[in-house]
């Protein structure tokens, strides 16, 4: 391979390395402490400081064009929005800019005018802390050991399910179900208004839970092994006509502080008043309407078994599909074969998340679908259909907390332990190997970044074992740029000049490194496949490093080589002590 290619194949795993990088610097050394907190809360704290802040902005900008004043900084993202609302009505562009001629470009009374104003800059708040989100989501992941918080280990329940069902469990209902558990959660602790999650599957049958912060346990544990309800109701259309009509006139004392009616007899025995909610522009509830329900429970949502978004094959529209069980096939039927061209709500947790029309008697697989009903919505459907109820009974077999204290600590610790190691090594290669020595530590150096730029790519979490397996690999670079370097040396002892003790030195290391490499690699790999947790880490850390530290070790080190003997041309090389060579 010539020196230009191998210079040209350096250059580009840099600059991707810098790419997958980037954000983990973004994220780690760029981006304020204060920013990093509020990425990191739920989306409901979100929301309210959005809409606090965006509100306090606000009132600021009156008062600067009560008084005249000029446009402040950071009010000039809106300048681009009231250009667009003067093209659109034909107005012209003020000539200067200031907070009065801003607001009197937005259209409308004022307070309409005000209103569009506040959602511009609340608008602008939220896509700011959402682009901070998905930042730190692609940057490397701290552990538990290292930002502080709690860890749970889940393990499921399937002998339960297995009874549950009345048969033995297929490979295929065991993932389906971890996997629906999993949509579960992430559903409940985003909701429940608790730091970002790290939710995933750990063996065949346990979910490991991480939430970084400082976290109750108590509330912690309700919010997990809570069962959630979800159940099909038939909307009643007269009873919702009458409750608005009362409403409408008593806007104020229809509900007490609970949300019950003050008054239930404006509605039949028989019914329930309930709110429409769908999902707003942070992902939460939002509440639209009241509906009027039967109280009787038309569906139990324990028996669906599962729930996907189609396409409609007349129209191509988004569409949901679930099927039921046996017994809830039956009752389905029955459900929908007499309320025929009715509404039917689906409720959980007493929201009604959906309302659909019954066109017709169905018994276990059942489409829902409508002009209404776009990608977003259907998918959410789909998820809260799937998410009605733990598919399968979780237990609690291991729960850990450590302060963030502690994890400050380990981060100092650790960080310590990486650059004294990388010190020192550098420091005998210097002194040991003299020239060659540089050649080695540039290598190091690249071999450290490319670790580092691998962990970020695959977003990989970082913990103490991890950091242990990038030391170890530091060794193990140093271990093959050693093997080159004596080879080397045995050659310039033999009478070779520099540049074919170089070549016949890489030669023959060549398969003594690879050999020590590939041994490491595959423990590296059963390790990461086998093990679980600080295990885990450990072996990924440890792969990661060996697959760098050989690029660099016989790649870049032979190219640095070779340029210092073609373009520097240089005759010798300092590499052996009490000799010229």
């Amino acid at each position: 391979m010539s020196k230009r290619y191998r210079l040209f194949i350096i250059l580009v795993v840099v600059g991707v390395c810098f790419a997958f990088l980037l954000p983990t610097i973004r994220w780690y050394f760029l981006t304020p402490r204060e920013s990093q907190v509020l990425a990191l809360t739920s989306r409901e704290q979100i929301k309210i400081y959005a809409s606090r802040t965006a509100q306090a902005d606000l009132q600021a900008l009156i008062q600067d064009a009560r008084d005249d004043k000029e446009l402040a900084d950071k009010f000039s993202f809106l300048i681009a929005t009231a250009k667009s609302y003067n093209r659109q009505y034909k107005k012209p562009n003020p000539a200067v800019w200031n907070s009065r001629a801003l607001l009197q470009s937005f259209p409308g009374n004022a307070e309409n005018a005000r209103a569009l104003v506040l959602d511009a800059i609340e608008t602008r708040y939220r896509e700011d802390i959402f682009k901070l989100k998905k930042l730190q989501a692609n940057a490397v992941q701290l552990g538990l050991d290292l930002s502080g918080g709690m860890s749970i280990v889940l393990q499921a329940n399937m002998e339960s399910l297995a009874q549950r069902l009345g048969r033995s469990l297929a490979e295929a209902d065991r993932t389906d179900a971890i996997n629906r558990a999993l949509e579960v959660l992430n559903s409940r602790i985003d909701r429940f208004g608790l730091t970002e999650p790290v939710i995933r599957r750990q063996g065949d049958d346990q979910i490991y839970v991480e939430i970084p912060g400082t976290a109750d346990p108590e509330r912690i544990n309700s919010i997990i092994m809570g069962n959630g309800t979800l159940a099909f109701h038939i909307v009643d259309q007269e009873e919702t006509a009458r409750f608005y009509q009362y409403y409408s006139q008593h806007p104020t004392d229809t509900f007490d502080a609970q949300g019950e009616l003050i008054d239930p007899s404006i509605i039949s025995a028989d019914t329930m008043v309930r709110g429409v909610y769908e999902k707003d522009r942070y992902g939460l509830d939002e509440f639209r309407e009241y509906t009027v329900l039967k109280k009787e429970v038309g569906l139990d949502g324990s028996h669906i078994q599962s729930a996907i978004v189609d396409r409609d094959n007349i129209e191509g529209t988004p569409r949901v599909s679930f099927k039921l069980d046996s017994e809830g096939g039956e009752i389905f039927f029955q459900l929908t074969s007499n309320n025929i061209r009715k509404s039917m709500a689906i409720v959980l947790e007493d929201r009604v998340k959906s309302q659909a029309v019954i066109q017709g008697a169905i018994r276990d697989s059942v489409q829902l679908s409508g002009r209404g009903i776009n990608q977003e919505e259907a998918e959410n459907i789909a998820l809260i259909l799937r998410t009605a109820a733990l598919p399968v009974e979780l237990e609690v077999v291991n729960q850990q907390t450590i302060g963030a204290s502690m994890g400050e600590d380990a981060i100092n610790q650790g960080f310590w332990a990486l650059a004294g190691g990388l010190a020192l090594v550098m420091i005998f290669l210097l002194v040991f190997y003299k020239e060659a020595g540089i050649n080695a530590v540039i290598a190091q150096v690249l071999n450290f970044y490319l670790m580092g730029s691998i962990l970020s790519a695959f977003n990989f979490t970082l913990t103490l074992p991890s950091i242990a397996g990038f030391i170890l690999t530091i060794g193990m670079a140093v271990d093959a740029n050693v093997i080159i370097f004596e080879r080397i040396k045995e050659e310039l002892r033999l009478g070779k000049d520099r540049k074919a003790a170089i070549d016949l030195g890489f030669d023959k290391a060549f398969w003594a490194i690879m050999d020590s490499n590939i041994t490491t690699f595959i423990a590296a790999l059963f390790l990461s496949q086998l093990g679980s947790g600080p295990i885990q880490g450990f072996a990924v850390s440890l792969a990661v490093g060996v697959f760098s530290s050989v690029f660099t070790a016989l790649f870049v080190s032979k190219l640095l080589f070779d340029f210092g003997s073609d373009v520097l041309k240089q005759r010798k090389i300092a590499i052996l002590w009490g000799s010229g060579k």
